[in-house]
């Protein structure tokens, strides 16, 4: 579950990036696995996913948003939730 207190604040200022993705209107499932999930399959939908990301004018806000929110789930800004969890990690590490 994500911590909803990581959230930007329900600004318009803070959400309108989204206006302008790549992935707008696109179907969600082709962003997020559905349960269980594995192998050829996930490698699959995460490349088509990640393709996508690449031509998308925000993507460097959407990775953003998904760092500071630390989003659970799904690819964000290119990222899987695997990238960010390493990026999450190694920030710790520098950090401390």
């Amino acid at each position: 579950m994500p911590n909803v207190k990581l959230l930007p604040a329900a600004l318009v200022s803070q959400w309108e990036w989204q206006l302008r993705a790549a992935c707008r209107n696109m179907d969600s499932a082709l962003f997020f696995h559905p349960d269980n999930e594995r192998g050829a399959a996930r490698a699959r939908r995460t490349a088509e996913a990640q393709q996508i990301c690449r031509s998308c004018p925000v993507i460097e806000q959407c990775r953003q948003h998904a760092l500071r929110a630390q989003e659970p789930y799904g690819v964000w800004g290119g990222q899987t939730e695997d990238d960010r969890r390493a990026w999450i990690a190694n920030h710790r590490r520098a950090s401390a």
